[in-house]
């Protein structure tokens, strides 16, 4: 049993870590809450983008002129999973989750005789996928010097990206990251950029207007082939930009829920450790009644 100079140290020692995961939740809630505006007003721009870049995949589908950049290569041997991570940690299961869900395809790619090769956004992310799969890591991005991500830094992922693509190193691009629901909901997704899928999540807005919708006629000036060449990369550097949207709002989310959690979880431990302080407190004094009863009886 713990003397009470144990139990007081304990006591104190949980007590000083309650107060760092209060802090800590109080910091996500206050970025949470532009994080989140930040991601919900980059939905509807890159969904209408989307699906723009939809349209203009089934008017050149099967045509012989269309971009490598939007139809692929043509083969399917060769693949680049951008893996979008935190760089940091204490944020529940946010990076653990995203990791699965990329590490789950890779096995499935890997058994099906395909290479696979790995683009790391975030030290987390990184750290966990080096230790089964560090000769398919090509390259790491660290974003923790940026403290609100930029269309610059998304544009950078996918210039660099675009460049492997343009040099033969993939034939397929899939970008890996979380979405962004709740506070306590974070959805990890795939989506695949390269070649493009036409894959439209924003159903009600195609309800509201029909111009959004994939079915719509598109008439094109300049001619499509110069709408594809500025569209392309854009559009790639936006869904980039999205994702890595989303994932500062789930990181955050899931940080505030997790560190809320630990808070009440310290809550418990202090009750419990006050509680065993006090019957070792009183079994201590009623020891020391007996023996003084005992040796005056004694005498």
């Amino acid at each position: 049993m713990p003397n009470l100079k144990e139990l007081k140290n304990r006591q104190v020692s949980v007590k000083s870590t309650q107060k760092i995961t209060r802090a800590m939740q109080m910091v996500a809630a206050a970025k949470l809450s532009k994080a989140q505006e930040s991601a919900q007003s980059a939905r509807p721009y890159a969904s209408r983008l989307a699906t723009v870049m939809g349209n203009l995949l089934q008017s050149v589908e099967g045509g012989s002129d269309a971009p490598k950049l939007m139809v692929g290569s043509g083969k399917s041997e060769i693949y680049l999973l951008v893996v979008a991570t935190a760089d940091r940690g204490l944020c529940g299961a946010f990076n653990s989750n995203i990791i699965k869900l990329a590490t789950k395809e890779l096995k499935e790619l890997l058994s099906d005789g395909k290479e696979v090769k790995i683009l790391c956004i975030g030290k987390k992310g990184y750290d966990l996928l080096r230790r089964n799969y560090k000769d398919n890591i090509v390259d790491f991005i660290s974003l923790k010097e940026i403290k609100n991500i930029s269309y610059p830094e998304a544009a950078n992922v996918g210039n660099k990206v675009v460049k492997m693509f343009d040099e033969g190193n993939f034939d397929v691009c899939k970008l890996f990251y979380s979405s962004f629901k709740s506070v306590i909901s974070q959805i990890p997704i795939s989506k695949q950029l390269i070649p493009l899928e036409f894959n439209n999540d924003f159903k009600d807005d195609e309800e509201k207007d029909p111009a959004l919708s994939s079915k719509a006629i598109y008439d094109y000036e300049p001619e499509e082939a110069d709408v594809m060449e500025e569209l392309l990369p854009l559009n790639l550097n936006i869904q980039i930009f999205q994702g890595l949207l989303e994932n500062a709002a789930s990181e955050q989310g899931s940080r505030m829920s997790a560190m809320d959690n630990a808070t009440r979880n310290a809550g418990d431990m202090i009750n419990k450790l006050t509680l065993q302080y006090n019957r070792t407190r009183q079994a201590i004094i009623t020891k020391e009644l007996i023996e003084i009863i005992s040796g005056a009886e004694a005498l």
